[in-house]
């Protein structure tokens, strides 16, 4: 049930937002309508940014659920399952059964995991791939030969992967590797990963769309394999520049609301780094896998919180680990940890308990004041149990909490935001009011809203100008005085309840 509110349920509570999610999902929907699952289209313009992973498991939701939110998303939601079952289990196969059972746990709940699950894109499919992949290479390193078994898995993972994101992925699951076998001093051990049946199984996932690709678009690989992967990192040509700490703040959020448990343990990860058996221990392998992505995605030009995704999944194994153990031989500082983490929810909540009465930020928002009860009652109550020592009831209403906020958000936060970060309610109105749509255009809206817009009637919307005549509709800001005496806004019919950032205006 925690898996399920946290990874699939919402999916379709708010409408595709941001440039990314809309733009993903066409393509996906032109890959579903068209049948050419080989070059990806934006609107009949091949498109190189990312690899084709994602658009054929969204082309296939949307042929089998319909077109749809939840079926743009459908892939990241099973992604993050993927990667949820792959720590899952190397924390059993390391660890045992305590550490598994808290990191399945703990994973799904985390900021992280919750947000990304819920985003049409292929930053959680490359993610939960590249955590298979590398909890694959756990299970090998671990052994002295691994069998057939392993290093089919291994490599395809890893080449589904590439096939998800790009070359990134060997880059991370090398590097990691690299960097753990310089400090535990094993040379020969990153080898293993260099078999003849992990290079081909891996070479028949990842190769042949490349190829096939390549083949039908000349241009293909200078635009995604250099200018989207080489540029994009060694220049800001994108425009994400960002300071060299930037993923620190964001690495906090996203294990968030187990930051807390992660400052308890480290005083215990620096006791076992003086031991000698810390190097032979799968501790120092998490470490690696989830220390090299910030750091290579620190030194880029160009830095979004999502490139750090494939950081998440590893903390949660030996911090599973830590409170698993914890709970048999040092409860006093897990249930010092839940205490802190019961009342820093209520801390957040308290802004937002200020629309029971007064309202937040002069507007009357019901919603906001119940998720803030929701989190300030629960967070009490998880101090409650822990002053009282009562470790796993406190444990327990802390991933309580995380759910019901997840719920609370799915079914009242977001329908309402929706009316604000989503071009759905615009297009849903204008569908109601001109099925046909054939006479609309758009003036000097941003990318959020042009490519939201485009997704939603189905076509790239065309910009107005004065020489195009004057349309039935326009959307955007409004140009001159002369447009306003030929227009009428429609705003106050479309959004009653709240003023939105589009201007709609119809010709009188």
């Amino acid at each position: 049930m925690l898996l399920y509110v946290c990874l699939f349920s919402g999916l379709g509570a708010l409408g595709l937002v941001g440039p990314d999610e809309p733009r993903y999902a066409a393509i996906a929907r032109a890959m579903a309508e068209t049948h050419d699952w080989v070059t990806p289209r934006l609107w009949g313009t091949p498109w190189f940014e990312k690899p084709v992973l994602y658009y054929w498991l969204a082309g296939i939701a949307m042929r089998i659920f319909g077109v749809s939110e939840f079926a743009a998303r459908l892939p990241s939601a099973l992604a993050a399952l993927l990667a949820v079952a792959a720590i899952k289990w190397t924390a059993l196969r390391s660890y045992g059964v305590g550490a598994a059972y808290f990191s399945v746990l703990m994973l799904p709940t985390s900021v992280a995991m919750i947000g990304f699950s819920r985003a049409a894109g292929p930053d959680m499919l490359f993610a939960g791939l590249l955590a298979a992949a590398m909890a694959v290479a756990v299970e090998m390193l671990q052994k002295p030969r691994p069998g057939p078994i392993p290093r089919v898995a291994f490599g395809f993972f890893l080449g589904a992967a590439v096939l998800a994101k790009g070359p990134a992925a060997v880059i991370l699951a090398g590097g990691s590797t690299l960097l753990w076998a310089a400090l535990s001093r094993q040379w020969r051990a990153p080898f293993r990963f260099l078999h003849p049946l992990i290079v081909a199984v891996f070479c028949a996932t990842a190769l042949p769309w490349y190829v096939l690709c390549a083949l039908r678009n000349p241009d293909f690989l200078r635009v995604f394999i250099w200018q989207h992967n080489f540029e994009r990192y060694l220049t800001p040509i994108f425009e994400h520049r960002q300071p060299f700490w930037f993923y620190g703040p964001i690495l906090l959020l996203a294990i968030f609301p187990w930051i807390l448990f992660l400052l308890g343990a480290f005083p215990d990860g620096i006791k076992s780094l003086r031991r000698k058996s810390f190097s032979d221990s799968p501790n120092l392998f998490f470490v690696c896998w989830a220390v090299f992505p910030v750091l290579f995605f620190s030194i880029s030009q160009s830095k979004l919180p999502g490139y750090i995704l494939p950081a998440i999944p590893p903390v949660f194994v030996p911090l599973g680990n830590w409170v698993s153990e914890s709970m048999n031989e040092n409860r006093r500082i897990v249930l010092r940890v839940l205490g802190w983490t019961g009342a820093l929810f209520m801390i957040l909540a308290i802004p937002f308990l200020a629309e029971t009465t007064a309202g937040f930020r002069g507007m009357e928002r019901p919603e906001y004041a119940i998720a803030g009860d929701v989190a300030f009652l629960m967070g009490l109550a998880v101090v409650i149990f822990a002053f009282r020592g009562r470790l796993k009831p406190a444990f327990f209403v802390l991933l309580l909490l995380v759910a019901s906020t997840v719920e609370v958000a799915n079914t009242m936060v977001l329908p309402r935001l929706d009316t604000r970060i989503s071009a759905r309610p615009v297009a849903r109105r204008l569908h109601s009011e001109d099925p046909d749509l054939s006479d609309i255009y758009t003036y000097q809206l941003s990318r959020n809203w042009e490519y939201g817009m485009d997704f939603y009637v189905n076509r790239a919307l065309p910009e107005w100008n004065p020489a195009v005549g004057e349309p039935k509709w326009i959307l955007g800001w409004v140009p001159t005085r002369q447009f306003l005496n030929d227009y009428e806004s429609d705003l106050e019919q479309f959004s009653p309840e709240y003023p939105h950032p589009l201007s709609l205006f119809r010709r009188r």
